[in-house]
């Protein structure tokens, strides 16, 4: 590796030097789902808008998403790490009754498309509380950036919002090692409030095939929402997931 400058030289020789304390690993995570919408509501406004469903008005196919988690365990007990998982829903239709959609109103018998994005961007802290030969738990917290929109055209016009924000979640992790292959693992993040509230929770199967490597299947449920006068939107989202983990 050819460094041109000393700034960039310097700045090697301090990342080598750092320590990495005992029982450090490093943790990513390749998923893959393939995701099913059960429910899809949405309202624009959330005070004045016509509830609809992308699900149960108009139709929407089962879509891939994928999903990166990369994290750090350290001094025995402690993970910190981040999540980065996109999502796109589009479903289309003819309309069976009068929709207002963003200050425009969508007449019935109107073809339509719709779109539905929801990207997460997730830091969380974790600490365990049981470490032994059986049993992996922990509990920590999750700060979110959610990057969202909804999305309504046809018949000439198109409405939709934008929406990103931030949203504090508890975290949990529970690892039953069933031998040194298997794991059954459930993980996830959730939080709940007057306006809203959201969960994202997998279940599923570890296989260990070799000290540094895993495969991973099971299901993921996210759901939730938000019911304000901006807007209103509550989903259901069903995930078939397949991954691949890598300790190091």
């Amino acid at each position: 590796m050819n460094i041109r400058t000393p700034l960039i030289r310097s700045l090697v020789a301090v990342l080598m030097a750092l320590p990495v304390p005992a029982m450090a690993k490093f943790i990513t995570t390749f998923q893959g789902a393939a995701v099913y919408s059960s429910r899809n509501d949405v309202a624009l406004p959330g005070d004045t808008g016509t509830r609809f469903s992308y699900t149960d008005d108009l139709g929407s196919d089962i879509v891939f998403s994928p999903r990166i988690e990369t994290g750090y365990e350290f001094a025995g007990r402690h993970y910190a790490g981040f999540m980065a998982s996109w999502l796109r829903i589009e479903a289309d239709g003819r309309l069976d009754r009068a929709i207002d959609f963003d200050g425009k109103t969508f007449a019935a018998g109107t073809d339509v498309k719709a779109g539905f994005r929801f990207d997460s961007y997730r830091a969380t802290y974790r600490y365990y509380f049981l470490i032994n030969d059986s049993v992996k738990l922990g509990a920590g917290i999750t700060g979110k950036i959610r990057d969202a929109e909804i999305s309504l055209e046809g018949g000439g016009q198109k409405g939709g919002l934008d929406n990103t924000g931030f949203v504090p979640l508890l975290n949990y992790y529970l690892e039953w090692i069933i031998s040194p292959s298997y794991s059954l693992l459930t993980y996830g993040d959730a939080a709940w409030s007057p306006y809203g509230r959201a969960e994202d929770i997998f279940a599923g199967l570890l296989y260990r095939f070799n000290e540094g490597a895993a495969l991973m299947v099971g299901y993921r449920i996210l759901e939730g929402g938000a019911d304000n006068d901006t807007v209103y939107t509550f989903s259901m989202f069903h995930y078939a997931v397949f991954g691949v983990e890598m300790r190091f």
